[in-house]
């Protein structure tokens, strides 16, 4: 699979909708990743994301102007010992219950299916970062409709095993902006993970739509120590 750049695919296209990046820094160091939000509606946009204990979450930054929290309001991030999970969704609760619980990614996500939103059935993307011995590995799910057909599920469960520095895994919602939006199609993006915490979270931000951005989170993982950096990036503030 060819090496792409996570900048001209973020620059390329106007609406991926939310997306997830994990990979390695270029250093090796640390483990990374990335999500943001966009939005084409009022409700959608009003948004932001704020710090909860070791994640995020989402909350209205106008709350006068909320008016449906059931699919915008959730905690993309959260930390569960040496994992953390990171989802478009709040498939991240069940993904932690049910992992702390001893089920796996998978097994959790085999609850969940697409976000019922007719008739875009927005898929759930999930990621989870496992540290281990000063080393990680990371996976990657999509749930999503039947090619637009509600009364089919399609689970995909992709595994990355000792990734390499510099290089990472980036999967989004929708593959462009349409009405409906087309879902997210095929294996998650090989994509370069390049700069440090702040140029990289710079980069992102920079690259996407003006117009649809939302919220941006990036967090850098020392492999060796656990230590991590976090950057968030709102637009409204």
């Amino acid at each position: 699979m060819e090496l792409l750049s996570l900048k001209n695919e973020l620059a390329a296209n106007t609406y991926p909708g939310r997306g997830i990046v994990i990979g390695k820094s270029a250093d090796g160091k640390c483990a990374v990743t990335a999500y943001f939000i966009m939005g084409r509606s009022e409700n959608s946009r009003n948004r932001v994301f704020v710090e909860d204990g070791e994640g995020i979450r989402t909350q209205a930054f106008d709350p006068s102007k909320l008016t449906d929290p059931s699919l915008i309001i959730y905690a993309p991030v959260r930390v569960l010992g040496n994992k953390t999970i990171v989802t478009n969704g709040d498939q991240t609760d069940t993904v932690y219950e049910l992992m702390d619980r001893q089920q796996t990614f998978e097994q959790a996500l085999r609850t969940r299916e697409f976000e019922p939103d007719a008739p875009n059935y927005t898929p759930r993307i999930s990621g989870i970062m496992h540290m281990e011995n000063g080393g990680f590995n990371y996976a990657m799910s999509i749930l999503k409709s039947s090619d637009g057909n509600p009364e089919s599920c399609t689970r995909y469960t992709f595994a990355y095993e000792n990734p390499l520095a510099g290089e990472g895994r980036f999967i989004h919602t929708y593959k462009n902006d349409g009405n409906p939006l087309p879902s997210f199609e095929g294996e998650p993006k090989r994509v370069k993970i390049e700069g440090d915490i702040d140029s990289f979270t710079q980069m992102l931000w920079e690259n996407l739509n003006e117009k649809n951005k939302v919220s941006l989170f990036v967090r850098y993982i020392e492999t060796e120590t656990g230590r991590y950096e976090t950057r968030i990036v709102n637009k409204n503030v």
